[in-house]
């Protein structure tokens, strides 16, 4: 998925990167982030194995199980602090995400 991903918004950054707009650009990103957070906590599916992948990420045992065992719905816990935590800004930059914020020099 990141990989789709990157090819697309490096051609969409090339065609729409340098506008006068940069928070519409942030905004995107925020969005995009949070969705890609939904996908993660809907691949894992099940209370223990959400759990489990969060302990691993350095989230602690109280917001873990507290968000394992969450009956919101995936958007609303892609909001969760305890995902937030889990998939930072510089995990997906780690993936090789591109930023969608340009920097003006």
């Amino acid at each position: 998925v990141i990989g789709d991903l990157t090819r697309y918004l490096r051609g969409w950054l090339g065609y729409f990167g340098y506008c006068e707009t940069q928070s519409v650009l942030r905004d995107l990103e925020s969005w995009l982030h949070r969705r890609l957070r939904a996908l993660m906590w809907k691949r894992w599916k099940r209370g223990p194995v959400r759990f489990r992948e969060l302990r691993q990420r350095g989230v602690s045992h109280d917001l873990a199980a507290q968000s394992a065992g969450s009956h919101h719905n995936v958007w609303r816990l892609s909001r969760s602090p305890a995902l937030n935590f889990a998939f930072p800004g510089k995990f997906w930059k780690s993936l090789g995400l591109p930023s969608l914020v340009i920097k003006a020099t």
